[in-house]
């Protein structure tokens, strides 16, 4: 595997977690309709009690998965977190660590380290280069 898409497992993970999260609130949503019958206070709908059941049984079921994924990611920022710490440069390092940690756009990086997109691209090229040799071993 090369260094970049080692380095970018992280935040597939962190995608998928965030596309999760957005289903359980959506599971969450459907199972707190309320209707409002007309001329009367908002009831809460309950057509059967075996469906709401299965959207609970959805729900905590989706849930289970996104700690697994959070498990996941946990695991997995701290082996991309061993190999970044290997990074002998400081400034490489922190580049590393802005994109593939933090997240942060390459804006974001070359503002925060007070220089253009396009240094913190050349130093993020020199960057990987080092974290391949790493990958590859002695």
């Amino acid at each position: 595997m090369d260094a970049k898409d080692y380095l970018a497992r992280a935040w597939l993970i962190e995608e998928q977690i965030q596309s999760k999260m957005e289903q359980i609130e959506s599971l969450k949503s459907l199972a707190c309709k309320v209707t409002q019958g007309f001329g009367k206070e908002p009831v809460a709908h309950s057509p059967n009690v075996t469906s709401m059941q299965d959207v609970i049984v959805h729900i905590l079921e989706a849930e289970e998965e996104l700690n697994r994924k959070i498990d996941d990611l946990v695991s997995m920022k701290m082996e991309v977190m061993q190999v970044i710490d290997q990074v002998q440069n400081v400034t490489l390092r922190l580049i590393l660590e802005k994109r593939y940690l933090s997240f942060f756009t390459w804006e974001r990086i070359a503002v925060d380290m007070g220089y253009t997109v396009r240094w913190a691209l050349q130093h993020h090229d020199e960057a990987l280069r080092v974290v391949q040799k790493i990958l590859d071993g002695p």
